[in-house]
């Protein structure tokens, strides 16, 4: 039997036997229906008999049909050729014309042992009855061959003319149904087609397959199963059938109907998702040309109000031109006039006419020349500037990530420390998965509402690292876009905690000119790799160097008095000096003299301090300037000052693309962008949290902290970046006056003028 991959066949074939019934109870009610939809009907039949007969591969009715594994029958020339060909492109295998199912190819190259479809044969026996082709059914009852024009369907067999006569004269056949072929009926043909599978032995002819022989596993006739099979184990087709292989057939069928009901579904799911997937492109095409025709509108109106502009300036410049006109005008008609009156006095030439307007006409030629105003108006310089050029940045992505598949995974993080979070990428199954194209964006802000600097890597396995160090304590809200849509979930909150609050460990120091004595402390540095401390001692003219744990190590003698030191990246030892000789002198750290370093950009120099790319910061009493110079202070990089301030600045610190500058008198922390304009202050004149009175040294922690002394109000102030207050130090007898952080052991390094002061 052929079997489809639909159901059209099966649908189309029980409509037609439902129309084949409706005919018969017509004709039995109404025997002139026959005349007028006999022809109609049986040419129907055929036709969808002959679809359904129809080789897939040569669309020819089927000729000696073989059925493949698969259920699907072609003809077996057909099937052969299909092999010969395989064959030659050194294939095993052909593959289903209709399902592409593989199947081996026989080594005789053919596929002559496939078993054939009764079905089939029973079409194409059918079939040769159409359209005069009734020539090739002979007779089943005699000999002589002769072609059949009837059939018996109790005899189940063909009869000539002749068999058919004598077949309705003898009394045992007389009553049985025949049909001749000119008056073929829709059920007629489908009788034909049910008929029994008769025996194609000689002599059997006649006998209907009715038995199944189990040893020999072929159906045999009654004479076969005597002859033949004799004592073989017989089944009856009929009976047996349904006991068992229908019974299985049945089973599988339904299995396999249970495997389409699964199969429809999927159908139906990858149906959605198509018809998603169609939407979805849709929307993002409609998002893309909102977007357009939304830049175009903005643009439009933008072209609408510089027109406007234009305009204005156009009318306003022509009312200009035109009054100067009219001026120049008037003027050069008057002197035209006046011409033509002299012109005409002198051409007359009558002396008495002469002597009386003489005056007159000198008189008015005085007053045109000196009152003239012949200057040109010129138009102001029109220009347009575009300060940022129109760029449309858009792009198509195809990704299997689904954005709301994806999630993340925070951890809580402390102040100035390395904090990371993961966030994972997954498909629409919630299977983790990486897309190259996959544009992930991560946007953090501090309590204060800045943008805190992130970094992201992956690994090319669906996980992102999102790497940064919160500047402040406090909730920073996270904000993740995973092509370009909101992950969910991802408008969280990260808390940041402080790392630690300082705690005094011990001082050393005292007043005086002895090793570990001071006279006047006037700056303090650290190195960062050995913990050594540096102590501008001011008066002494020299600078002590002692060990974290405040043990004396050296001093380094000087030809002036230190106003500040610093440490380099290399470890050396820069120090500004005063008096006579004042300028930068170089050390290493054991105390040998390097060099003298050029100070033609430096006036009245005060503090020092050093960038993390080892640029100089110097602060400018004569100038109020803070300058920026190259590592080797040669070149004076940049030089600002604060607008609306007479005052000096103090000290001066870089930090994350921002100077914060303290001003002694001023009693504030200025903060700068990295080019030198001014942003805001941190704090103002007073004593409460927050305010200062005559603030000097300041440095920024570990903690992302920016550390003020407070020299006045004895004590040191903590803020953020932002200059939000978090917490103060202090001490009894305190009046801090500079500030350094030890890296080596995370200490806070105090000074005030006769003592170091650390913390932790």
């Amino acid at each position: 039997m052929v079997y489809c991959t639909d159901n059209s066949y099966s649908r189309h074939w029980n409509n037609l036997l439902s129309y084949v019934v409706l005919i018969t109870s017509l004709r039995k009610t109404n025997p002139s229906v026959r005349s007028i939809w006999f022809h109609h009907d049986v040419k129907q039949l055929f036709k969808s008999l002959k679809k359904e007969a129809e080789c897939p591969l040569c669309l020819q009715t089927v000729k000696n049909p073989k059925t493949l594994p698969c259920l699907h029958s072609f003809c077996l020339e057909c099937l052969d050729q299909l092999a010969n060909f395989a064959s030659r492109q050194l294939q095993t295998t052909i593959k289903c014309p209709v399902c592409q199912t593989s199947f081996p190819i026989p080594d005789t190259d053919t596929f002559v042992n496939l078993p054939s479809s009764f079905h089939l044969n029973r079409l194409v026996d059918v079939l040769a009855l159409e359209d005069g082709t009734v020539q090739t059914q002979k007779c089943n009852t005699c000999d002589k061959n002769n072609p059949a024009t009837s059939y018996c369907f109790v005899c189940q067999g063909f009869l000539c003319a002749s068999c058919f006569q004598y077949h309705q004269r003898f009394k045992a056949t007389r009553g049985h149904q025949n049909v001749l072929m000119d008056n073929l009926q829709a059920q007629d043909v489908q009788e034909l087609i049910q008929r029994p599978v008769m025996c194609s032995q000689q002599y059997h002819e006649d006998q209907p397959m009715e038995f199944y022989c189990k040893d020999c596993n072929v159906l045999v006739c009654h004479k076969c199963s005597v002859v033949g099979h004799n004592r073989h184990n017989m089944t009856d087709t009929q009976r047996k059938a349904a006991e068992g292989p229908k019974l299985q057939m049945a089973e599988v069928v339904a299995k396999v109907k249970a495997e389409i009901l699964l199969y429809e579904h999927q159908i139906k799911k990858q149906t959605e998702l198509k018809n998603q997937n169609i939407a979805d492109i849709k929307n993002a095409e409609k998002k893309m040309t909102d977007t357009v025709e939304e830049v175009i509108r903005d643009l439009r109106e933008h072209e609408e109000k510089m027109k406007d502009k234009f305009r204005e300036i156009y009318e306003a410049e022509q009312k200009q031109h035109a009054a100067r006109l009219e001026i120049l005008e008037l003027i050069n008609a008057n002197l035209k006039s006046f011409v033509e009156r002299g012109q005409g006095i002198l051409e007359r030439n009558i002396g008495a006419e002469s002597l009386q307007t003489n005056p007159a006409i000198i008189g008015r030629c005085d007053e045109l020349l000196n009152t003239r105003n012949a200057i040109v108006y010129n138009s102001p310089y029109l220009h347009n500037f575009v300060d940022e050029k129109f760029n449309l940045l858009d792009q198509i992505l195809v990704t299997r990530t689904d954005p709301s598949m994806c999630l993340a995974k925070y951890h809580d993080s402390e102040t100035g420390k390395e904090s990371k979070f993961v966030i994972v990428t997954r498909d629409s199954e919630g299977l983790q998965c990486y897309q190259q194209d996959d544009q992930i964006k991560v946007d953090i802000l501090t309590p204060e509402g800045d943008h805190l600097r992130t970094e992201l890597k992956h690994s090319r396995d669906g996980k992102y690292i999102v790497t940064c160090t919160p500047q402040c304590v406090g909730q920073h809200s996270v904000e993740i876009e995973v092509n370009g849509e909101l992950l969910t979930g991802s408008l969280c909150v990260l808390q940041v905690s402080r790392q630690h609050q300082y705690q005094f460990v011990f001082k050393f120091g005292s007043r005086g000119n002895r090793e570990g004595e001071f006279a006047g402390i006037h700056n303090i540095a650290v190195r960062d790799k050995t913990g050594t401390i540096a102590v501008a001692d001011y008066w002494n003219k020299r600078i002590q160097l002692f060990s974290s744990g405040g043990n004396f190590k050296k001093e380094i003698t000087l030809d002036g008095n230190p106003l500040s030191v610093a440490f380099t990246g290399s470890g050396n030892l820069l120090t500004l000096v005063s008096g006579n000789n004042n300028g930068l002198r170089l050390f290493s750290e054991e105390g040998q003299f390097i060099k003298h370093i050029n100070d033609k950009h430096l006036r009245e120099p005060l503090q020092l301090s050093i960038t993390s790319d080892g640029r100089l910061i110097i602060t400018d009493i004569a100038s109020n300037e803070i300058k920026v110079l190259s590592c080797d202070g040669n070149d004076l990089l940049l030089s600002f000052v604060a607008p609306n301030c007479d005052n000096y600045p103090a000290r001066a610190v870089y930090y994350l693309d921002k100077f914060y500058v303290s001003y002694t008198w001023a009693h504030c922390v200025k903060v700068f962008d990295k080019t030198g304009i001014y942003l805001h202050d941190i704090g103002c004149e007073g004593s409460n949290d927050g305010q200062f009175d005559c603030p000097i040294g300041l440095v920024i922690d570990k903690c992302n902290q920016l550390v003020v002394c407070d020299v006045n109000n004895g004590r040191l102030q903590l803020f953020t970046l932002r200059g939000k207050f978090l917490s103060k130090l202090w001490e009894e007898y305190f009046s801090p006056h500079y500030v350094a952080i030890n890296n080596h052991d995370n200490s806070l390094v105090v000074a005030d003028l006769d003592n170091v002061h650390i913390f932790y």
